[in-house]
């Protein structure tokens, strides 16, 4: 089983390819606890609670356009909590997009489970913020760096100062999203030439990079783009889907 980390992007008729290498993994682990359709577990954090109620709605018909599942979607309010009823009888975890801080929060009362049951070879997709919070150290916003800009405001999570926290410790790298479509990629250039985080991966949307057992598959219709430290600053390298 593996971690899928999804880059963002949204369109209502989507066919869902980032989707369907989760979904067919998630069906085959159904099928060893001898159901015939797969239980997805979604987490959602919002804004309010009629946005919570759209995207609830836009989830569910978005996986099921993709495969025959029972997603069971939990959405919440930005400040609320999950607790660890969210993952019982399970089949696969998705996490979705937001405000990246707040679904940090959100799922605090329950990373030590998370962490437990994909240790278990239970099937991860993080789609945007999703994605973002499950680096071992997660970049959960910003736009500045000391007083130099480094990526756009309008991607800052409502954060000044770049920051990095704690995240779900899934993957050892950080993760950058909405890459060349917000230009999330220089906010990951800069934190790690200042040594905020080690190098990491920045994905465009419609993209997904898969991470299973001595495995890494990119697909989609964009780009990974690599950024790692070197003895002379920073490298930027791109895998194709």
């Amino acid at each position: 089983m593996s971690i899928h980390l999804v880059g963002g992007g949204w369109a209502d008729d989507y066919d869902g390819e980032v989707y369907s290498a989760f979904l067919l993994e998630a069906s085959q682990r159904a099928l060893a606890s001898g159901r015939d359709v797969a239980r997805i577990g979604v987490l959602l954090v919002c804004e309010d609670a009629e946005t919570a109620r759209d995207r609830a709605s836009q989830y569910r018909e978005q996986l099921l356009r993709v495969a025959l599942c029972e997603p069971f979607v939990t959405a919440i309010v930005e400040g609320e909590l999950f607790t660890s009823t969210v993952l019982s009888g399970i089949d696969a975890l998705l996490i979705g997009g937001g405000l990246t801080p707040a679904y940090l929060d959100a799922v605090a009362p329950i990373v030590e489970e998370i962490r437990m049951l994909v240790g278990d070879s239970l099937p991860y997709l993080g789609f945007s913020a999703g994605a973002a919070i499950a680096a071992d150290t997660a970049i959960i916003g910003g736009w500045k760096i000391g007083d130099v800009e480094v990526s756009a405001e309008a991607a800052s999570d409502d954060l000044v100062d770049v920051t990095v926290a704690e995240g779900l410790g899934l993957v050892d790298l950080a993760i950058e999203v909405h890459a060349a479509q917000w230009g999330t990629l220089s906010r990951l250039v800069a934190a790690t030439e200042a040594g905020l985080v080690d190098g990491g991966i920045a994905i465009d949307e419609f993209t997904a990079l898969i991470v299973g057992d001595d495995l890494l598959r990119v697909v989609g219709t964009g780009s990974i783009w690599q950024v790692d430290r070197t003895d002379d600053g920073v490298s930027v390298s791109t895998l194709g889907a």
